[in-house]
């Protein structure tokens, strides 16, 4: 990897790190050391789904992207910077006059025979074979580049008497996508097989358009695709509820489900699900009518899965413990002086970003980038402000007292590094905050609940065996990377 890479994929890696509280990764052992390939991934959110991948992925990786986003402030520096090649897409010629698509179609071959270059040397070279970013719970329409691209490629290595390039789906899944200290997790599955590669490679129509379906079922696969969102948090809902009541009877504490554990969950529930729903459409229909009516009941309760059997611990931090009980009696009325440094000086650009993410994400896919790229900006710049500040009245403050140390500059720099450390510690303060209050709250509730709480039990404990017995028969995943179908 080429130094310029290197920095940016660090840089790329601390942004995605601090935007997301977690970010697991599987599948790792499916990408290959001596050949390269290309990914191909589904795009529910923006710029950060190949931010993910660039800071996850342990190749170099060459994006192709629609040559607009190489024009966009910030954005486009960094992705010429990573060796962005860029798509020069036929539909978005219209204001380019008579002869724009066909002067567009021409630079598009040219780029993809600069991927296919890349990828036929040894790099990676990551498309989102859907063209757009999108909302949807599905995958949209599959566009035929990459497969054209994989088997440029293909011929390329050939000729050169290297091995074929992989081609591994990407599945990107987000707990929450654009919210703030959710989690994600990545995963990289295995590589297809090419039937007709030598017809691929040649460029014939009918093994190009058979390829491209190869890659949209992949995608619809990794993506766990639904016709809606309702069924989607249904599926979501079922696993959590038969992953809870399996601990139960288990006997063992069920804990936080990890992202792993979210995905894989709903890689069974919908596999089961589409094995059944052409056979069993009736039954399916009252399961979900039944999963459905359970978590409007478990929601009125403000109660998790998990929260019927056992509350959450109270969180195990003795200094902020401390704090939280001190401030909740009266008796501490000031913040640790790193915390209210980070409230005061990073809480305007959080406030800042979230009307920014109302007023300019025109989906939600895009609120997240909107986050992302501005937090570049408004954090730092809101921290050298603060630096400024300090500057300035360190210097006016010795004209009044004039036994303070002549030292402005050394006050600007730790006001700085206080804004910074102290907008980490304002973060960790507030999600140790809400998390010790949601487990109050649960406590409360299921002393005043008891009756309601029982019921759920049993009503979960019916819906476990309704599902497990629906599923009889079946084989579905074991492991995340089990199968791409």
């Amino acid at each position: 990897m080429p130094p310029v890479y290197r920095a940016l994929r660090a840089l790329t890696g601390a942004l995605v790190r601090l935007f997301f509280r977690e970010v697991a990764v599987e599948g790792l052992r499916h990408v290959p050391g001596a050949r390269g390939g290309l990914l191909v991934a589904w795009h529910p959110n923006g710029i950060v789904d190949p931010a993910l991948i660039l800071a996850r992925f342990p190749r170099r990786i060459v994006f192709g992207a629609r040559d607009g986003l190489l024009r966009w402030p910030v954005v486009g520096p960094i992705m010429r910077a990573l060796g962005t090649v860029p798509i020069y897409r036929p539909q978005d010629a219209a204001d380019d006059g008579p002869n724009g698509e066909a002067a567009r179609r021409a630079a598009n071959a040219r780029s993809l025979d600069a991927l296919a270059a890349e990828v036929a040397g040894g790099s990676f070279a990551a498309l989102f074979p859907e063209g757009v970013s999108h909302d949807l719970p599905h995958v949209a329409e599959v566009r035929s580049g990459a497969a054209r691209l994989w088997g440029r490629a293909s011929a390329m290595a050939r000729e050169a008497g290297g091995p074929p390039p992989a081609l591994i789906p990407v599945g990107l899944h987000y707990e929450d996508k654009d919210r703030f200290r959710s989690r994600v997790l990545v995963v990289f599955h295995p590589s297809l097989e090419v039937p007709d590669a030598a017809a691929v490679e040649a460029g014939d129509a009918a093994a190009v358009d058979a390829l491209t379906a190869r890659i949209e079922r992949a995608l619809v696969s990794t993506a766990h695709a639904t016709d809606d969102w309702d069924l989607h948090h249904t599926m979501h809902r079922a696993a959590s509820l038969v992953r809870a009541e399996a601990a139960r009877r288990a006997g063992v504490p069920v804990g936080e489900m990890t992202p792993g554990e979210r995905v894989l969950g709903m890689a069974q529930m919908w596999t089961g699900y589409q094995s059944r729903r052409a056979t069993h459409a009736p039954e399916l229909a009252a399961l979900r009518e039944a999963v459905d009516a359970y978590e409007r009941r478990l929601e009125s309760l403000g109660l998790d899965d998990a929260d019927l059997d056992r509350p959450p611990r109270i969180v195990r931090d003795p200094l902020l413990w401390a704090l939280l009980v001190l401030q909740a009696v009266g008796v501490f009325l000031v913040l640790p002086l790193a915390v209210a440094v980070g409230y005061v000086v990073s809480g305007p650009p959080h406030l800042l970003l979230k009307a920014l993410a109302r007023r300019y994400a025109r989906a939600e896919k895009d609120a997240a980038t909107v986050k992302l790229l501005g937090g570049v900006v408004l954090y730092p710049l809101a921290w050298v402000v603060a630096a400024v500040f300090a500057y300035v009245a360190t210097d006016r403050a010795q004209a009044v007292v004039p036994w303070l140390p002549d030292a402005p500059g050394l006050a600007a720099l730790a006001a700085f590094a206080l804004s910074a450390a102290g907008a980490v510690a304002a973060l960790r303060y507030t999600e140790i905050a809400r998390a010790t209050l949601r487990a109050l709250t649960v406590r409360l509730t299921r002393a005043r609940r008891r009756a309601a709480v029982e019921q759920l039990r049993e009503r979960r404990a019916v819906l476990h065996d309704r599902l497990v017995a629906m599923a009889d028969g079946l084989v579905l995943p074991a492991s995340l990377a089990d199968r791409v179908g």
